[in-house]
């Protein structure tokens, strides 16, 4: 009997050591600590990096295109806008999706409500270890080794296989499980569709990037507090998303920039709409027909910014290269394990020429 007392007093004190580690991590979240605080120099991006008082006003160049007309006799024409779009831009927004409303808006209120939540709450899923399938953090995956942070926190878990990877998710706001659930399957088969469009386009099969090639489905929800200085930081540095595909919900808080033709422009909040960029994955397979574009996340000072994208990308073991009837001459780039990109990515993922330099072929 003394020795079960002893064994129940052992595995609670454990509990409540590990809580308590986790709640002096929570600490290093910029929402536990920002407000009404001076922005510390651990945030300031050097002068060359940092965004300054240079007014980048959002803008509708950014091609915008009515997915509702693909089913019609303008299929031809979608398709031609999304393939010019991502030749030109790498990013489009996308109205009349097939995503209902109701979805969109309940699903960035529960994401909202996660990171408003009490910090005992979330305590337990805050982790700084990549590996971490579903985890809290804050600034970018390598916070560790960083000379400057990002004035960001992120919630991330994958979506796919959803049976399983639904159980680690955050068991609070209550309806998280289930409303997060229904937006990704609804966002992954929209995904889907404008990769067939996308195939189409280029002149591949319709589920060329099916299976494998778009099997990884992981969620990243990024919760940007209003900043002291926005102008001496960034939410995110620049840089290229390495998957094939991103989703954006980014809500109606501009923040979102993407750089074209030497300059910086802003994404303008469009209701229910979804941002769509190329990712390094699709400028490979399609020999540079499509691009991968940088883009970055500035701050304000007057509101939290709150967004979600959904990263589809192939598996880790899928052999990725160019496409050998797109290539015209001779590939670009030359034949990999995806896994092996994603480890060259993360150390480097703010120089994406280095990053795509090591798959490239010497001309």
């Amino acid at each position: 009997m003394i020795s079960l007392i002893f064994n129940q007093i052992f595995k609670l004190s454990a509990t409540t050591s590990i809580i308590n580690s986790h709640i002096q991590e929570m600490e290093k979240l910029v929402s536990s600590w920002c407000k009404n605080k001076p922005l510390p120099e651990s945030y300031i991006f050097p002068p060359e990096t940092r965004p300054g008082n240079l007014v980048v006003p959002t803008c509708n160049s950014i091609p915008v295109i009515d997915l509702s007309k693909a089913e019609g006799q303008n299929r031809t024409h979608t398709v031609q806008q999304i393939l010019k779009a991502g030749q030109e831009y790498g990013f489009f927004q996308l109205v009349n999706h097939g995503v209902p409303e109701s979805l969109m808006n309940e699903s960035m209120d529960v994401f909202k409500e996660f990171f408003e939540m009490p910090w005992e709450d979330k305590a337990m899923l805050y982790s700084e270890d990549p590996k971490n399938s579903c985890r809290l953090s804050t600034s970018s995956v390598n916070y560790a080794r960083e000379k400057i942070h990002h004035w960001r926190d992120n919630l991330r878990h994958p979506c796919h296989p959803l049976q399983s990877c639904i159980k680690h998710w955050p068991q609070k706001p209550t309806r998280y499980r289930e409303v997060v659930a229904t937006y990704t399957i609804e966002a992954k088969k929209l995904g889907l569709r404008i990769l067939e469009l996308v195939s189409e386009g280029l002149g591949l099969e319709s589920r060329y990037f099916g299976d494998k090639l778009s099997e990884s489905e992981i969620l990243s929800i990024n919760h940007y507090p209003p900043c002291p200085d926005p102008s001496l930081t960034l939410g995110v540095a620049k840089h290229c998303d390495p998957n094939l595909l991103t989703l954006l919900h980014q809500g109606d808080v501009s923040g979102l920039q993407v750089f074209n033709n030497g300059e910086w422009i802003g994404v303008e909040p469009l209701h229910d709409a979804f941002v769509v960029n190329i990712g390094n994955q699709l400028q490979i397979i399609s020999n540079n027909k499509l691009k991968s574009v940088e883009h970055r996340v500035v701050t304000n000072s007057r509101v939290a910014r709150t967004s979600a994208g959904l990263f589809i990308g192939p598996s880790e073991d899928s052999i990725i290269e160019p496409e050998k009837s797109l290539v015209d001459d001779s590939p670009f780039y030359r034949a990999f394990e995806f896994k092996d990109f994603l480890l060259h990515y993360f150390p480097n993922l703010e120089d994406n020429e280095v990053v795509m330099g090591r798959f490239k072929l010497q001309a």
